[in-house]
């Protein structure tokens, strides 16, 4: 029996990456937010994610090897039972729990990975800040792919998620799919905060690419989508009932609809509107679950920009528990013809960090395009 040489793989899992999402923080960046995701209730998510990934690649786990650090991926890869090597370092050493790695870690690990000849990939597990941590050490000297994780993921060297990852993956080893630049965008996260879109390109990493697996950059609105979003805004306003808590996701075209009613509303956090009143501005998970728990409640998002997702990508505190809660036939999509024509094939993505919740809000959806216009797209 001929015996196969195995595809020696990175990975790197920012243990702490997408914690500040559900709890409204809007990254993770820095000691002090990560204390205060702690203090909030948050839960650490990217190692499930990763477990998801390497799950996936069970099928071709003979024919891999994998390098990684301590509570960076190690772990999940003994668990599952994967070939794997531990890369050494002073640092690693001083490392009791996920919560005492920083970028300095994800950077040593990423340089370290760089000068492994028989290396084929870096796979890493976080948001755009941990795909700038990558960037500092590899540049485009090795193939690299994100598996998002994080609140922040702008960039398009991300798969869309952990299962089309594995698939992208095994076609890069085989030789099926091309590489590609792929940008890193990261945005400035005091500014997200305080309400403000600010996001920087600081370089390229080269990415398997297969646009059906692969992520493209945030798409921003252009000023003549300003009157599309005021047709979408005086549509649902006429329709709004009387005693329902209405979730108002992230984005300029949600705002329109607050600026109809001539209400605040956060730009880029999740409001509660109810009887034309904004309740509460910039919930996490926690206090929106503690508000609809038994009422009447609808959620009004629109997709992100040429990404297409719905779900998962900045808005972590509508969560599968608020999903669920709200349930699949009150979700009210909206976009504005631009930027519903600049999503591949005008199909909606969903990545809500659980496969079950996916699968279950998949499906056909009304998008409202304009007053009185209706797209109907597929979200999978």
């Amino acid at each position: 029996m001929a015996e196969f040489k195995k595809f020696i793989l990175g990975l790197i899992i920012n243990p702490i990456s997408g914690m500040g999402g559900s709890v409204g923080l809007k990254g993770t960046d820095g000691k002090k937010i990560l204390n205060k995701a702690i203090q909030l209730g948050a839960q650490p998510n990217a190692r499930h994610r990763a477990e998801e990934l390497f799950n996936n690649l069970v099928p071709i786990r003979s024919r891999l090897k994998i390098i990684s650090a301590p509570f960076m991926g190690a772990e999940v890869v003994r668990k599952l039972d994967f070939d794997y090597h531990i890369i050494h370092h002073f640092l690693f050493e001083k490392v009791d729990s996920i919560y005492d790695t920083t970028a300095q870690h994800t950077q040593i690990a990423a340089e370290k990975m760089k000068k492994i000849d028989d290396l084929r990939i870096i796979l890493f597990v976080g948001g755009d800040g941990t795909a700038r941590d990558v960037l500092d050490s590899v540049n485009m000297d090795k193939p690299c792919l994100g598996i998002p994780a994080g609140v922040k993921i702008y960039s398009s060297v991300f798969s869309l998620n952990p299962r089309t990852a594995s698939d992208l993956i095994t076609q890069f080893l085989w030789d099926e799919v091309p590489l590609k630049k792929s940008e890193v965008l990261d945005i400035d996260e005091e500014a997200y905060r305080q309400g403000r879109l600010v996001s920087k390109l600081y370089g390229y990493l080269l990415t398997p690419f297969n646009p059906s697996y692969s992520q493209g950059a945030k798409l921003g609105t252009p000023d003549s989508d300003l009157s599309n979003q005021e047709g979408i805004a005086k549509k649902i306003v006429e329709n709004l009932k009387k005693d329902t808590f209405y979730l108002i996701g992230p984005g300029t075209t949600t705002k329109a609809i607050t600026d109809a009613l001539d209400l605040p509303k956060s730009v880029l956090g999740v409001d509660v509107l109810y009887n034309n009143k904004i309740l509460a501005q910039d919930v996490n998970e926690r206090q929106i679950l503690e508000l609809i728990k038994g009422k009447k409640s609808k959620i009004i998002v629109s997709p992100i920009g040429r990404q297409g997702f719905l779900f998962g990508r900045g808005n972590l505190q509508i969560s599968a528990k608020v999903l669920k809660l709200v349930g699949v036939t009150n979700i009210i999509v909206i976009s504005t013809r631009y930027k519903l024509h600049n999503i591949l094939g005008q199909t909606l993505k969903l990545d809500t960090r659980s496969s079950e919740t996916d699968n279950e809000f998949s499906g056909l959806y009304r998008v409202i395009v304009n007053y009185d216009e209706y797209r109907i797209c597929k979200v999978q």
